[in-house]
């Protein structure tokens, strides 16, 4: 029956659509206040910084990574160029510094992982330790950073409309459709997905493959700091204990949940969206019925599990990833 209503073979995506669809109308006629419209603009607003992370990640897992440095690239660089500004430095000055200290550990963790070829999960780890601990002891003194008067000409990134439809989620549109066209129609895309295919067949077919991991590290923090943004100007300032969050594991939730492979050359940007739907439906729902914060964890971290599971069993790791230890 499914398949005839979906006119082809069940795919993890159109599960997954097909829940988030049941989620939004179960919601919409038990809870009192789900259908609200500033309540719909919230959820679209809170899953739109959600979503273009995904698409950072998602860029990484296709080729067959993982960033574990992309929250803390979203909160410090953000943080740094407010304090920057605070401190008296133009916007543009700050903007740029800000970027260059994401660029500069989006493309250390990818130097880290194609030429001295440590695993991304450890590289990652490793770094996103050392870049909140070196941010916070060295750059950014404060937890909370607020945004200073002299930036009120960015406030349109998070804090604006177009049309009475909110910037983040515009930037939420753009992000993916950049990342869909960048995935699918660029030489650069294409070689990703060859790398995360097969590593090794793609570099003796001539790719690239060193310089391509770099840039999908590149590519993921670019993402990264441009959602730090959109959430600092859209509340005025950025809490750097957002690292220390589950955030991360929203992030590759929704990555992984949508379909994308974490074995690699599987997936895309499309799929990304719809985890992004799902889980943003879901939690709002969460907190629309006053679930406690730890018992959402709890949900969050079981969903995780058992999107893994099932990314295990239809895109199982061959011999090749797991003798590299990659994700």
């Amino acid at each position: 029956m499914l398949r005839r209503l979906t006119g082809a073979a069940l795919t993890q995506e159109k599960i997954v659509l097909l829940i988030a669809i049941a989620l939004f109308c179960g919601f919409s006629f038990f809870l009192k206040g789900f259908l609200r419209p500033d309540n719909i603009l919230t959820l679209l607003r809170s899953v739109s910084t959600l979503g273009i992370l995904g698409v950072g990640m998602a860029v990484v897992v296709i080729g067959r990574g993982i960033d574990l440095t992309i929250v803390t690239i979203y909160a410090m660089s953000a943080a740094w160029m407010f304090h920057l500004a605070n401190g008296g430095a133009s916007i543009p000055l700050a903007l740029t510094l800000g970027y260059l200290f994401a660029l500069a550990v989006g493309v250390t963790n990818g130097v880290l992982i194609a030429y001295l070829e440590i695993p991304a999960l450890f590289a990652t780890l490793g770094m996103a330790a050392f870049a909140y601990g070196f941010a916070r002891y060295a750059l950014v003194p404060l937890y909370v950073v607020y945004m200073p008067a002299s930036a009120a000409s960015i406030v349109w990134i998070g804090g604006g409309f177009v049309f009475g439809v909110p910037t983040s989620i515009l930037f939420f549109a753009l992000v993916a459709f950049l990342g869909f066209a960048f995935l699918r129609f660029t030489k650069q895309g294409r070689f990703i997905y060859a790398i995360g295919d097969n590593f090794a067949a793609a570099r003796i077919s001539g790719a690239p493959v060193r310089p391509i991991v770099v840039l999908q590290y590149a590519v993921s923090a670019t993402v990264a700091y441009l959602a730090g943004l959109i959430t600092a100007t859209a509340v005025a300032s950025m809490n750097t204990a957002v690292v220390n969050s589950s955030m991360i594991y929203d992030i590759i939730l929704v990555v992984v949940l949508g379909g994308v492979g974490l074995s690699g050359g599987r997936g895309g940007i499309r799929n990304v969206i719809v985890g992004t739907l799902l889980i943003g439906i879901l939690l709002n729902g969460m907190t629309i019925m006053n679930i406690q914060y730890t018992l959402q964890n709890v949900i969050r971290g079981l969903i995780l599990l058992i999107a893994i599971v099932i990314d295990s069993v239809v895109n199982p790791r061959d011999e090749q990833t797991a003798q590299q230890g990659d994700i």
